[in-house]
């Protein structure tokens, strides 16, 4: 993998780009000091096919699938997406704020998508995730310490975790310590 670099604009240089329109200004003096880290499929339990990007920018087609009807007009977006092959898509810069966590708490603070960085990862609750996945997230995850000195170690967490009665992902399928693993080596 090459290594990860992030410009002054918040964007990781040598990744795939598609903007979103999901987002708009952090709150001022905000310090970005959490990574959240998600699970999504589209269909669900199917992978590839491009709608998880054309659902973060707003060109899902109903049509496609039944499921696509009850979220296509939904408007969410998230950082970066890594998918099954470990290709790392940055939607949003990591200095805007991404609509990914929605009514969300971390240690006693509300409004996560504030402060935080979301990070999907294609899949789902119950199908284990890849291996070049778990390589990208946590070296995404020490890139992403380097440049912004708020986020901790272990300011790592999942969208389960900020929103428990909302949310599922990235599920029991998501090995945290094969992530540690990866992100001390």
């Amino acid at each position: 993998m090459t290594k990860l670099i992030i410009d002054e604009a918040g964007w990781l240089q040598s990744v795939e780009v598609i903007q979103s329109p999901n987002f708009d200004a952090r709150p001022d003096n905000t310090k970005i000091k959490l990574i959240v880290v998600h699970g999504i499929s589209l269909p669900p339990g199917e992978y590839g096919g491009g709608y998880i990007q054309a659902f973060f920018c707003n060109r899902l087609d109903a049509s496609k699938h039944d499921y696509f009807t009850g979220i296509c007009e939904m408007k969410v977006s998230a950082h970066c997406l890594i998918e099954r092959s470990g290709n790392i898509i940055q939607f949003v810069s990591f200095l805007h704020r991404a609509w990914h966590a929605g009514m969300s708490s971390w240690r006693g603070e509300t409004g996560c998508n504030n402060f935080s960085i979301g990070i999907e990862l294609e899949g789902t609750d119950d199908q284990a995730y890849s291996e070049p996945q778990y390589r990208c997230l946590a070296a995404l995850a020490g890139c992403l310490r380097s440049s912004y000195e708020g986020i901790a170690k272990d300011a790592i967490t999942g969208h389960c975790n900020i929103a428990p009665e909302r949310k599922t992902d990235p599920g029991p399928a998501f090995d945290w310590s094969k992530l540690a693993s990866r992100m001390e080596n």
